[in-house]
């Protein structure tokens, strides 16, 4: 399981992104982050909306309550998801450690 840190309304961790991938999905583990592809293109901030929005769907939260801490312009991004706890992001991310 990958380090949840958990603050004040919410919690961060880490993410590896993969950009023009065949489809968007969390593909494993890389170290202390989740590896997630995406389909959108490193561009313009394409990549990041598409995780943003990832996140929120999988996450079942408004899109607003997905922010990039750091990391914006590379592939290793920090994740802060508000109105979320640890243990619900572990629930969420129980069904992709399992395959």
């Amino acid at each position: 399981m990958i380090p949840i840190k958990h603050h004040t309304g919410g919690v961060t961790f880490s993410v590896k992104v993969r950009p023009r991938a065949k489809r968007e999905a969390i593909s494993g583990i890389v170290g202390d982050a989740l590896k997630v592809d995406l389909t959108a293109p490193p561009v313009e901030g394409k990549a990041n909306e598409a995780l943003t929005r990832f996140f929120a769907e999988l996450l079942k939260v408004p899109r607003s309550s997905v922010t990039i801490a750091s990391g914006k312009a590379n592939r290793l991004k920090v994740i802060h998801v508000t109105g979320i706890t640890a243990e619900d992001l572990r629930r969420h991310l129980a069904t992709f450690e399992a395959t």
